[in-house]
C-alpha cells in the first residue's frame, strides 16, 4: 500500500502488526496563553479526524480534564462506540488536593518530576491519589478505566491500580536522554513489557517477579535516529516535521513495520497530546490517519485501543515475548540499516553505518534491582530510570573514542583488521523467539548471528565454511568505573551500586583486556556465544533514579516547542 518506499526482502513475519493511537488530554497549560481553549479545541479537532477515518483511539484524561464538565460532554458525545476513555498520570493541583495533599507546584500542572509524576510521592500517597482518581472516574463515567498512561509511573502505583482497579495495560515514553529532564534509557525497546515488582522500567524475568500489566512505549521512536543524543526529535508524533509529519518518514516508518521481522508483534503508539495544539499537528495526523485507515482496510495493521492489546497481550504472553525492530534501509539515503532484539533478560542493537556494522546497545535486564524511589519519594525536579549497561554508545563518556562492540579478524601477525559488511544483510526469524542475521563480509565470508531469548551467538566462516580467529572488541561506551574486572569467562560489571556480569556460555570463546579495551575471542569453531539469563546477583536499592543527567533542559526539551 505504502508508495514510494525502498525493496524489502521477503521474510517471515507472523506476528500482528498492532498501532495505538493514543491522545492524552490536558486541562490547561501554564506555558500557553488562553491554554484552555487552545487545548479544548484541539482535542475536539482530533476527535472529529479520526471520526472522519473510522479509527478507534484512546483518550487519556488528566484529572483536571476529568473534572472538567466540557470534556465529559465532548467524550460522552462524540466518541465512537470502539473508543476508550482512559487515565493520564500526570499529577496536576486538584488531584493534589482531592487526595488530601500539600500541592509543592509552581502551576496547577507542573512538569517537575517530584511534582507531576508518581515517585515524586510516598508509597501511600501514590495509593492516595490513585483512589482520589478512580472514585472520580467512576462517578463520571460508571466504571474505571482499564488503562493508564504516563511519561513514568512506578512500580508501586502499577501494582496498586492492577490489584485494586484491575487495569490492563499500560504505557510510558520512548527512550530518552534529558528530554523535558526525564531519561528512560536501557530498557525495552519497543512494543511491550511486563515490569518488575521493585522496578517498573526494568522489565521481569519471572512471572512471580512481575507486574502482570504490559507496558506499551510511547511515540514510535524512529528506530535508526532516535538513539541517545541524537539531534533533533524523530518520532510517529505529528508535530515534527522531519519525522511524524513527513510522508517520506511516516511511509518508510509503517512500510518496514509491516514488512519486515518482529517475531511476536510489531508495535507502534500514534496520536497527540494536546499542549501541542491544533495547528502544529493537523497536517501530520491527517496523513498518519489517512495511511492507517489505508493499511488496516488492507489488512496490514490492526489499528486498536491500548485496552484491546493489552488483554491480547495479557491473553496470549505469560512473560515478556522476545520482539524485534528491523529497519534495513535509510530514509536519509546515508546508508544506515539497524535491527533491535529485545527478550525479558536483554536488549541488543546492531547499527550499519559509515562501511562498518557494531553493536551500538547491549543492556542486560535485572528483576532484582530496586529502584531507588521504590519506597521513598523522588526529591530531584528531574528523573532518570535505567537497566545495566554492557555497551553504551548514547552513554559513552569521551567522545573521542569510537564505542561500541566491533567484530575484528586476527590474522596469526600483525593488528586485528575490521571485518566490514559487503552488501546488505539477510535478517529473518528463526522459529518463535529468535532473529538471525547473516551478514556478507568485504573479501569472503559470511558473520552470522543469532539473537536468541537467553543467548546473543555470533559465528565467522570464510567462503569455504571454515572457522575464522576472530574477536568482538568492546570500546568505551559503559560510563567511567563501569568495568571491574576481565576474566577468560567473562567481564564484571559495576554501576551505580549495582554489580552484574557479561559471561560466556562454557567453551563458546574467551574474554582478555587489551589496550584499555575487552575482546571477545571466538573459540576453535568460529563461535562467540553470550549467556544473557545467569548469574543475575541480587540488585541493590540505590539505583539511578533520580540522578541529574548530563544534558537536563537541552535543545530536545519539548517545552520550547509549544
Amino acid at each position: 500500500m505504502l508508495a514510494g518506499l525502498a525493496a524489502v526482502q521477503p521474510a517471515r513475519a507472523d506476528g500482528p502488526r498492532i498501532v495505538n493511537l493514543y491522545n492524552f488530554i490536558r486541562n490547561s497549560d501554564s506555558r500557553l496563553p488562553n491554554s484552555e481553549e487552545i487545548l479544548y479545541t484541539t482535542t475536539s479537532n482530533q476527535i472529529e479526524l479520526l471520526r472522519e477515518f473510522a479509527l478507534p483511539a484512546t483518550w487519556a484524561l488528566q484529572y483536571d480534564a476529568l473534572i472538567n464538565p466540557r470534556y465529559v460532554k465532548l467524550l460522552q458525545a462524540r466518541l465512537g462506540p470502539r473508543d476508550e476513555v482512559a487515565a493520564w498520570w500526570e499529577i496536576p493541583r486538584p488531584l493534589v488536593e482531592q487526595a488530601g495533599l500539600r500541592w509543592r507546584g509552581r502551576f496547577d500542572w507542573d512538569w517537575a518530576a517530584n511534582v507531576g509524576f508518581s515517585p515524586g510521592y510516598t508509597p501511600a500517597e501514590r495509593r492516595r491519589l490513585v483512589d482520589a482518581y478512580m472514585a472520580r472516574f467512576k462517578d463520571t463515567f460508571g466504571y474505571y478505566p482499564r488503562t493508564i498512561g504516563s511519561w513514568y509511573i512506578d512500580e508501586v502505583t502499577l501494582a496498586y491500580l492492577a490489584q485494586r482497579y484491575g487495569i490492563v495495560a499500560s504505557c510510558n515514553c520512548k527512550d530518552q536522554i534529558g528530554t523535558d529532564g526525564y531519561t528512560l534509557w536501557g530498557g525495552y525497546w519497543n512494543q511491550a513489557y511486563y515490569p518488575s515488582r521493585l522496578n517498573a522500567y526494568m522489565p521481569a524475568q519471572t512471572r512471580s517477579g512481575q507486574i502482570d500489566v504490559p507496558v506499551f512505549r510511547m511515540l514510535g521512536s524512529d528506530p535508526i535516529y532516535q538513539h541517545g543524543t541524537t539531534p533533533g526529535m524523530f518520532t510517529l508524533e505529528p508535530v515534527y516535521p522531519s519525522a511524524g509529519s513527513s510522508a517520506t518518514w511516516v511511509d518508510w516508518f509503517l512500510g518496514d513495520l509491516i514488512h519486515q521481522p518482529c517475531l511476536a508483534f510489531g508495535y507502534t503508539q500514534a496520536g497527540q497530546e494536546n499542549s501541542f495544539g491544533w495547528d502544529a499537528m493537523k497536517e501530520g495526523l491527517r496523513l498518519q490517519a489517512q495511511r492507517l485507515a489505508a493499511e488496516a482496510k488492507a489488512g496490514e495493521i490492526r489499528v486498536e485501543t491500548l485496552a484491546e492489546s493489552g488483554a491480547w497481550f495479557r491473553h496470549h504472553f505469560a512473560v515478556t515475548p522476545p520482539t524485534a525492530m528491523v529497519y534495513l534501509d535509510d530514509w536519509k539515503h546515508e546508508g544506515r540499516r539497524t535491527v533491535w532484539y529485545d527478550s525479558r533478560f536483554y536488549r541488543v542493537n546492531f547499527l550499519w553505518q559509515d562501511g562498518e556494522f557494531f553493536v551500538r546497545d547491549l543492556h542486560r535486564f535485572d528483576e532484582t534491582v530496586v529502584a531507588a524511589t521504590h519506597d521513598v519519594a523522588l526529591t530531584n525536579t528531574s528523573l532518570a530510570y535505567e537497566t545495566l549497561p554492557v555497551v553504551d554508545v548514547a552513554m559513552g563518556t569521551n567522545p573521542a573514542q569510537r564505542a561500541g562492540m566491533r567484530p575484528v579478524l586476527l590474522p596469526l601477525v600483525g593488528a586485528p583488521l575490521p571485518l566490514k559488511p559487503d552488501g546488505a544483510p539477510v535478517v529473518r526469524e528463526s522459529g518463535r523467539k529468535a532473529l538471525s542475521i547473516r551478514q556478507p563480509l568485504a573479501g569472503g565470508g559470511i558473520l552470522e548471528i543469532v539473537c536468541a531469548e537467553t543467548t546473543l551467538t555470533s559465528e565467522v566462516r570464510d567462503g569455504q565454511g571454515r572457522p575464522l580467529r576472530w574477536a568482538w572488541e568492546l570500546a568505551a561506551g559503559t560510563g567511567s568505573g563501569v568495568v571491574q574486572a576481565v576474566t577468560a569467562d567473562g567481564v564484571k560489571y559495576r554501576c551505580a551500586g549495582v554489580d552484574y556480569e557479561l559471561r560466556l556460555a562454557r567453551r563458546a570463546g574467551s574474554c582478555e583486556a587489551v589496550d584499555g579495551e575487552i575482546r571477545i575471542h571466538a573459540n576453535a569453531a568460529g563461535k562467540i556465544v553470550l549467556q544473557l539469563d545467569k548469574n543475575l546477583p541480587p540488585g541493590r536499592s540505590g539505583w539511578r533514579a533520580g540522578r541529574e543527567p548530563a544534558m537536563l533542559q537541552s535543545q530536545y526539551d519539548r517545552s520550547t516547542l509549544y
